[in-house]
């Protein structure tokens, strides 16, 4: 990575927003239990409005959580040193993430698709790391996806390199802000409209995808959606 910091992006990244995300988190915490409790999910099955209240609650939840997760993340972009990697079984483990997103999907009315197309493959992978960057993906996609649209989690194998992707059928990014894509959140005037986050997402998957020694890539068309492919090394 060739990007210098200034004293100021430091003092951000390395302080303030993980102090926000420290101060947020346990308030985040405490309303989603009490959501919980007060609309268990027995009403949910026989009340409908419940259900519906509940659904869009838990969706600000976890978006909101994304938020804080990466707030307090965000001290990783400082940083260009790899990982520290354990081999693991790849498809297994996404199939394993891609079904605990089946009901996020539902909830937000979109249609999640997984291929996953090797039947095992073991790779050298952060196993936290890969986590996290799963989800922010899964996250974009969702939250800039309109209702009945549809995301696509693929894997398979290219060469030497292993390639993650995730597309969606959502609005797309345009040409005017494709540039400062990767740093959104140092320009308040391309911020991602309310409650759709910080920005730091995507940052946060290409310093993932560089410290495991791969790369990420970003396709968008406006009005027919994006796809962001990260490519991994083999390796063992």
């Amino acid at each position: 990575m060739d990007r210098r910091w200034t004293d100021n992006e430091i003092t951000l990244l390395s302080q303030v927003l993980p102090h926000v995300a420290e101060q947020l988190r346990p308030s985040l915490t405490n309303l989603h239990l009490a959501v919980t409790r007060l609309v268990p999910p027995e009403l949910r099955d026989r009340d409908a409005e419940a259900d519906t209240v509940a659904a869009v609650t838990s969706q600000s939840y976890f978006r909101l959580l994304r938020v804080v997760n990466n707030l307090s993340c965000a001290p990783q972009l400082l940083e260009d040193t790899p990982f520290v990697t354990e081999n693991i079984e790849v498809v297994s483990f996404l199939d394993v993430l891609c079904r605990q997103a089946e009901s996020l999907a539902r909830e937000a009315e979109l249609t999640l698709i997984y291929r996953l197309e090797p039947t095992s493959l073991i790779i050298a992978v952060d196993r936290e790391q890969i986590e996290r960057l799963f989800w922010n993906l899964l996250s974009n996609a969702f939250k800039f996806t309109d209702k009945g649209g549809r995301v696509t989690v693929t894997l398979k194998r290219a060469g030497e390199q292993v390639l993650l992707s995730v597309s969606d059928t959502g609005r797309g990014i345009s040409e005017e802000l494709m540039p400062t894509v990767f740093d959104r959140w140092l320009h308040v005037d391309r911020a991602d409209p309310s409650p759709h986050g910080l920005g730091l997402g995507l940052p946060l998957c290409r310093n993932i995808a560089e410290r495991h020694g791969g790369r990420l890539l970003l396709q968008s068309e406006v009005g027919k959606g994006t796809t962001v492919t990260v490519a991994f090394p083999r390796g063992k």
